[in-house]
């Protein structure tokens, strides 16, 4: 189990923002003997999280986020990924030269078991879960668990994992930025593509942010790279751990790559590309890059091909949600900006696809998505950017668009529009925040419609 490391006994630690890692890295830094002290910025009575932790005996401050307390002489500060180092704790702590960490390093530390880190702008989920599928097909001891920024806090997963397992970690550029001495054996990075500007503050800073997962790997280490990239072929050369590349571009010998409509590791052919369980390019790049991982522990071919026939997408990424009277239909809920419903729609023929989009308007135009709508048999919008959209769909060349309220209703019409051997794609391209809680509310919704169409 876990190591029970000493490093905090009789620390002053702060856990600033609780969520599910906040409240996962405090009770493990309190069961490490640390004095932690909790900062949320919801009020007490709003906070179940909070009361949870009080009862525990961990100091707990909610509210707000005073400034003084910097004056209390913490060793350590465990912020939530998603707070900026803008905020005025974080610059505050970082003059002190207190250190500023996030539960993934916490995790490292105590974990008694290798960890595969995986990062990128797009398909880290899909990758992810790929992965994690293949490492516990014919798995003879322990298991790969799923964690970090795919749902299940790094640092209680790593209190439960035994030498015999192995950690599968989606990682966030936010994630780390705060890690230390985290080093995974083998680490991935899927893609690098501009995102998260408004936290990073450049492209430049983002990519550093990424490309820190390998700063602590050796030769003995493995770093899997997108070789479709040229920055992954330059940032190859800026590593100590041996890379090994991904490619649907150009035959990569020592790795995994696309030929003929097969995918290879070295020169085995080991599946068809349309044999895979999901649809899209991008999704058989994520394969090869899982399939790296699969066969760098000695999976069978067999095991492989077996795995990601039946994989058929993470929840709420072009997950196949059923069939209608020949119409196929996919929730792609999770795509809440361009590039995502981009990689979505190069999944599809599009002569036979019906286009499902709309939702928070954050100022930007679509154009981007033009060359990607071009020959989208129709298209339906909803939301506060419906009427940007309708533009860029008309600019397109769309014949058939039309309004509607939300995911649900656009359903019915669709399947109005449709005909046997169409797809009907929820592809927002944008947020969900401007009608439903969050882009998983969003997918269910979408998803409850098609149930009642099959139902009528």
């Amino acid at each position: 189990m876990m190591k029970k490391i000493k490093d905090y006994q009789n620390k002053k630690v702060l856990v600033l923002g609780l969520a599910k890692s906040g409240v996962s890295a405090a009770k493990l830094l309190h069961e490490l003997g640390a004095l932690v002290t909790v900062n949320d910025g919801k009020p007490f009575e709003e906070n179940p999280e909070a009361q949870d932790l009080l009862t525990l005996g961990i100091k707990v401050i909610t509210g707000s986020h005073p400034i003084e307390l910097m004056d209390e002489g913490f060793a350590l500060v465990v912020k939530n990924p998603g707070i900026p180092y803008s905020n005025p704790l974080i610059e505050k702590a970082l003059a002190l030269h207190i250190p500023v960490l996030t539960e993934v390093e916490l995790a490292y530390q105590i974990a008694d078991c290798p960890i595969i880190g995986i990062t990128g702008t797009n398909g880290k989920t899909t990758t992810t879960t790929m992965i994690g599928l293949l490492l516990n097909a014919d798995r003879k001891a322990g298991q790969a668990r799923l964690a970090g920024n795919i749902g299940f806090p790094a640092s209680s997963v790593a209190q439960e994992a035994t030498a015999e397992d192995e950690m599968v970690m989606e990682l966030s550029s936010f994630q780390l930025m705060g890690i230390d001495t985290f080093h995974p054996k083998i680490a991935l990075i899927t893609n690098l593509y501009e995102a998260h500007l408004d936290y990073h503050g450049s492209r430049k800073e983002y990519l550093k942010a990424k490309w820190r997962i390998q700063k602590n790997m050796m030769s003995e280490d493995i770093l899997i790279l997108n070789w479709n990239q040229e920055e992954s072929r330059v940032l190859a050369k800026k590593t100590n751990a041996t890379v090994l590349p991904f490619s649907t571009e150009t035959v990569v010998e020592e790795g995994t790559y696309l030929k003929d409509g097969w995918m290879y590791y070295k020169n085995e052919a080991i599946m068809e590309s349309k044999d895979l369980g999901v649809p899209g390019k991008h999704n058989i790049e994520n394969a090869l890059a899982a399939i790296l991982v699969a066969k760098l522990h000695g999976l069978s071919n067999e095991t492989i091909k077996e795995t990601l026939t039946h994989f058929h997408g993470v929840p709420h990424r072009t997950q196949f949600t059923g069939e209608i009277e020949g119409r196929k239909f996919y929730n792609d809920s999770k795509a809440t900006n361009i590039l995502a419903a981009e990689m979505a729609l190069s999944g599809f023929n599009r002569s036979k696809l019906i286009l499902l989009a709309g939702g928070l308007d954050r100022g930007n135009t679509f154009d981007e998505l033009i060359p990607s709508l071009v020959g989208v048999k129709a298209m339906i919008v909803f939301g506060e950017t419906k009427s940007k959209l309708k533009e860029a769909a008309n600019k397109a060349g769309i014949k058939v668009i039309h309004e509607t309220e939300n995911a649900e209703t656009a359903v019915p019409l669709a399947f109005s529009l449709s005909e046997h051997g169409d797809s009907i794609l929820l592809s927002p391209a944008n947020a969900s925040w401007d009608q439903y809680p969050n882009f998983e509310v969003r997918g269910n919704k979408f998803m409850d419609a098609v149930k009642k169409l099959k139902i009528k």
